[in-house]
């Protein structure tokens, strides 16, 4: 997939589902579960161990799909390493021009993370496609409505803090997509194998983007 095509289809969907968990062996369940459920791009982060064999399996699973990307990569050889195991899309918690520079190189998406003006005005410059405003539980969606009001042309995903109470702000406050981890993939329903509730989860928020969106 082109990387203008990833970019538009993270803009259609508006969410960005971050699968993390203390174990891969149900993963591939998860994927399919946000895919059940509406939500279509989603990341697997390099925390989960036997990350790449993760992938690998997601990928194998639903790629023709979904659009999938590698969360967590902080240096351009997992970059790389993600990208040849079947990721679209990168996205980090900082900003590594290394990382940014890799991507460009294999025309992949890449959303590296930043918090200060100057972060998100530096990532920008150096390519991001998407600036990832993390942690946004620190910050809220006023804090990425300011952000947003001198910096209309960076195209901003919060991440942290997006729930099912703040998604619709975050969304109003100028987000041009979402980032959602525990509070769409919880950790309790991972464990417990229970599919049903993270498709009705995914459902749910779907529904806020489409709403929210319709009022924008």
């Amino acid at each position: 997939m082109s990387k203008p095509e990833s970019l538009q289809r993270v803009f259609s969907s508006g969410i960005v589902a971050v699968i993390r968990a203390d174990s891969g062996e149900k993963l591939a369940d998860v994927a399919e579960a946000l895919l059940a459920g509406g939500v279509d791009c989603m990341e697997v982060t390099f925390t989960v161990p036997q990350a790449v064999r993760v992938l690998e399996q997601v990928a194998d699973r639903v790629g023709q799909r979904a659009l999938l990307g590698a969360g967590t990569v902080l240096d351009p050889e997992t970059a790389r390493i993600a990208i040849l195991s079947g990721a679209e899309f990168i996205v980090s918690p900082s900003t590594h021009t290394g990382v940014i520079e890799l991507c460009r190189r294999y025309d992949k998406a890449i959303m590296p993370g930043a918090l200060t003006p100057t972060e998100v005005v530096t990532a920008w410059q150096a390519g991001a496609d998407i600036v990832k405003v993390f942690p946004s539980d620190l910050t809220g969606p006023s804090y990425l409505k300011a952000l947003h009001g001198p910096l209309p042309q960076v195209r901003l995903m919060p991440t942290g803090g997006v729930d099912l109470n703040t998604a619709a702000d975050f969304l109003r406050a100028g987000a041009c997509a979402l980032g959602i981890g525990g509070a769409l993939v919880e950790k309790q329903a991972v464990a417990d194998g229970d599919m049903k509730r993270i498709e009705t989860l995914a459902k749910r928020y779907v529904q806020i983007v489409q709403e929210t969106r319709s009022e924008l």
